[in-house]
């Protein structure tokens, strides 16, 4: 078959791989019909996530056709068509048992990214994002193993085109959850860091939760521009402003700042020059940048939601002034299967639209251009999503604009 696989930093290449094949009875073999690159795929492209080895196939956002089953295998047969949650959970475990599937302690053999050394089992493992969350090959190729299958594939209704559901993988419900965990409602406030993917579902769900200002902070005006159109936030771009976390604070009731913040931008963020220094001498693993903007933004007794991924030690964490405002912080990796059923429900009725978003579309051999593009924000991309099997389509007519593919024009 055909999958994207690493190669080292910023090399990665269409190749031929052998096809995947049941190993253990809960197994399914999915056709790939739609997968996508996630910004956290980024995080391998650039060499920034440890244990990537060469050869290793990306891809957490995928949906597909079941093309065969495991023996144990009862939640779906061949034929279905289903979307695969970017997290392999049993359903039968301590944590999953508390709907906590990203928690669960039984998918993962590595020591995931926890660095205190201690005796707590690793969490969930996660499909083709590094060794440290079990080396699970991903959906950027033709087709895939999808373990635990009797937990994870969600069937979809042949009414609503893969563009519409793809997103179930993982940006929405990470968007859904970080604002959740921000605790707003109608009438609240939110400021969200970061205009990616999962930056603008999270845009689009507190939209349709009621929230009467929402702050977007980015440093990418096409995309602030976009998120202002669509969904009605107040753009704040930071290499424009100094200070976002006191422009935001200063437009909220009474000046407090925003009930809720969501950090979607995560260990990359651009920090400060000695934050620069220290990572690039490896004694720091994540820039604190977008975190203490959201400690700043945030007021007395409210939540910071950290979907964006971290790894390692943090500069400058401004514990104190967290304590001081009597902060809570909910964080970590999506526990997407609990929520696929209520955010199905939302796609149908019409109140989340996840595919306004795409901006390009490619098939699956031109990969390593889609994440070029991606990587650089070129051509004002959004988000990049690959049709395996599918014919090349000139590079020219990927950009915004009219092109149209299954039915949906283009944003």
């Amino acid at each position: 078959m055909r999958a994207l696989t690493y190669h080292g930093a910023h090399d990665v290449k269409v190749d031929t791989v052998p096809d995947p094949v049941i190993e253990q009875p809960d197994d399914i073999i999915l056709r790939v019909t739609a997968t996508a690159i996630c910004g956290s795929d980024l995080h391998l492209y650039r060499g920034k996530i440890p244990t990537v080895e060469h050869g290793d196939i990306f891809g957490h956002e995928f949906m597909g056709i079941v093309e065969d089953t495991g023996s144990s295998v009862s939640a779906v047969q061949r034929g279905d068509r289903v979307v695969i949650p970017f997290v392999i959970a049993c359903g039968e475990c301590f944590f999953c048992n508390m709907d906590l599937y990203a928690a669960c302690e039984t998918t993962n053999t590595g020591r995931g990214a926890i660095m205190n050394k201690k005796a707590i089992p690793p969490g969930a493992a996660l499909f083709g994002f590094s060794h440290l969350y079990g080396g699970i090959p991903g959906g950027q190729a033709e087709y895939v193993r999808v373990p635990k299958a009797n937990t994870g594939p969600f069937k979809v209704p042949g009414t609503l085109s893969d563009e519409k559901v793809l997103f179930l993988s993982d940006i929405l419900p990470t968007g859904y959850q970080a604002v959740l965990n921000t605790g707003i409602g109608q009438g609240s406030s939110i400021a969200i860091y970061g205009a990616g993917p999962v930056g603008l579902m999270a845009a689009a769900v507190a939209r349709m939760l009621g929230a009467d200002q929402i702050f977007m902070v980015d440093h990418h005006a096409y995309r602030l521009a976009y998120a202002q159109a669509t969904y009605g936030v107040i753009p704040i771009n930071f290499d424009e402003d100094d200070d976002p976390a006191d422009t935001i604070i200063r437009q909220t009731k009474g000046m407090r700042g925003v009930d809720g913040v969501v950090d979607a931008v995560g260990f990359e963020a651009k920090g400060s020059t000695t934050e620069t220094i220290l990572t690039n001498l490896k004694m720091e693993g994540s820039s604190g940048k977008a975190l203490r903007q959201c400690i700043a933004a945030v007021r007395r007794g409210g939540v910071v939601s950290v979907p964006g991924v971290y790894a390692g030690f943090i500069h400058g964490f401004l514990f104190g002034d967290a304590f001081d405002k009597g902060l809570t912080f909910k964080m970590g990796q999506t526990h997407v299967q609990r929520f696929l059923p209520e955010l199905l429900e939302h796609i149908e009725a019409g109140r989340l639209a996840p595919e306004a978003i795409i901006s390009h579309r490619l098939s699956l051999e031109q990969a390593a251009e889609g994440y070029k593009i991606f990587d650089k924000k070129q051509e004002d991309c959004r988000k990049v999503i690959l049709t395996p099997g599918s014919p090349e389509i000139p590079l020219t007519e990927t950009a915004t604009g009219t092109q149209t593919v299954t039915g949906i024009p283009a944003v």
